[in-house]
């Protein structure tokens, strides 16, 4: 009866048109050309047929679980998958059980876990002992940077490599194959001009959404004289907005834009990230707190002026909100970014605090100490101090003795 059920859910189950065409070998793999490449480190490695634990970091759809397969394949290992979001120590378990079933036949086991940032520290840590002796080998996917997400103990035991997300020419390639196989399998089809270019601007790097949005549009298309006809207009209905990609690496890598933008005196890159945030749904006083931060550390004294409009940005997205506050923030944006530029207050300050850590912690001369109380004449507390406004002319000592000459500031 199990069998029965079996045969049946295989018999109505729909396989997405990204997963029919995936890629068989790494030859057929594309779009990642610095890690598979002739001669490249990791496929010199995979020709000597000895595995290695690694963690794939990249954006979705850029080819993780696909190239954890193929490695597998390649390496005729057991291959064991599982997902974070769903699985546990227990299941972590299993896999070592299977994994040294394998090696009693003599087959080394990869064990894949897609999404392994989201495993607790004990998860993690549970992988270690099986890894260190060599049980099963691990390949994790992540779309988030592992320096973050993955505990020091197992990012010490594997190999972390940088995924990029599928360029515009190998995710062409890739649409053509979605082209193909639909219309030799189902009802030829006809592509009206710049659909290709349409559908790889949508996708952004991600080859399981370009084949989606490739499948879906063309399955709503109109039949014309026996052709599916693929129009930009279907896929815009079939779409509507796509949200902006924005993992946490993407939080700090775009906030990192953003302020580096305004410092570099760029108000288009600075309102282009300021967008990027609004639509990615940041909270806009963190982008107000960043452009106070700007208009302090970057702008300074050369325009001091900045810092009140940063402020005043702050309080206005704080009273409107999002989308009305998107319109002081741009104002104040511009202005930061187009202001003259001074470090000086920032360096002046991390300087003084520096040489204070560093053992350069000495006391106010005396006559600069606190003689407001009864018995700091005999101490000689104040002794000598000259009131500035009476007489601004005679120059006194500020510094301490040690420092005398010392000077943070620029003027």
């Amino acid at each position: 009866m199990n069998n029965l059920f079996t045969e049946l859910e295989n018999q109505n189950k729909q396989i997405p048109l990204a997963e029919i065409l995936r890629p068989k070998t790494l030859e057929d793999f594309l779009g990642q050309s610095n890690v598979i490449a002739p001669n490249s480190p990791l496929l010199n490695l995979l020709k000597t047929n000895r595995l290695f634990s690694l963690i794939f970091w990249g954006t979705p759809g850029c080819g993780k679980t696909t190239l954890a397969r193929l490695i597998a394949s390649k390496t005729n290992a057991n291959f064991i998958e599982i997902s974070a979001v769903t699985s546990g120590v227990k299941d972590i378990k299993d896999a070592v059980d299977k994994a040294k079933e394998s090696l009693r036949a003599g087959q080394k086991t990869i064990l894949f876990i897609d999404e392994i940032h989201r495993y607790s520290k004990t998860q993690q840590d549970a992988l270690l002992p099986h890894l260190e002796n060599g049980t099963l080998f691990l390949i994790g996917s992540t779309t988030e940077n592992p320096s973050f997400q993955v505990v020091p103990a197992l990012l010490s035991r594997v190999q972390v490599v940088r995924l990029n997300s599928i360029d515009d020419d190998s995710m062409a390639q890739i649409i053509k194959k979605g082209f193909s196989y639909l219309a030799t399998h189902y009802t030829p089809m006809e592509c009206e001009s710049g659909v290709l270019d349409f559908i790889i601007n949508l996708a952004r790097g991600d080859a399981r959404y370009a084949l989606n949005i490739t499948e879906n549009a063309y399955f709503a298309s109109d039949l014309k004289e026996n052709k599916k006809f693929l129009s930009v207009k279907t896929i815009e209905e079939i779409c509507q907005q796509r949200n902006t990609r924005y993992s946490r690496q993407e939080h700090y890598d775009c906030a990192s834009a953003f302020q580096k933008s305004l410092r570099g005196s760029d108000p288009d890159a600075a309102i282009y990230y300021l967008a990027k945030m609004i639509i990615a749904g940041e909270d806009p006083r963190f982008i107000a707190r960043r452009l106070i931060t700007c208009a302090s550390e970057d702008v300074g004294n050369a325009d001091p002026n900045a810092l009140n409009i940063a402020l005043n940005a702050y309080k206005a997205v704080e009273i409107l909100g999002l989308p009305e506050g998107r319109i002081p923030l741009a104002q104040a944006v511009i202005y930061v970014a187009r202001a003259p530029k001074s470090n000086e207050t920032i360096c002046a300050i991390d300087e003084a605090l520096s040489d204070i850590s560093n053992g350069k912690d000495f006391p106010p001369p005396m006559h600069l100490r606190d003689a407001h109380y009864k018995d700091a004449a005999k101490y000689g507390f104040g002794n000598g101090y000259i009131y500035s406004h009476s007489a601004p002319d005679i120059e006194q000592q500020f510094m301490p003795d040690e420092l005398v000459n010392k000077k943070y500031t620029k003027s």
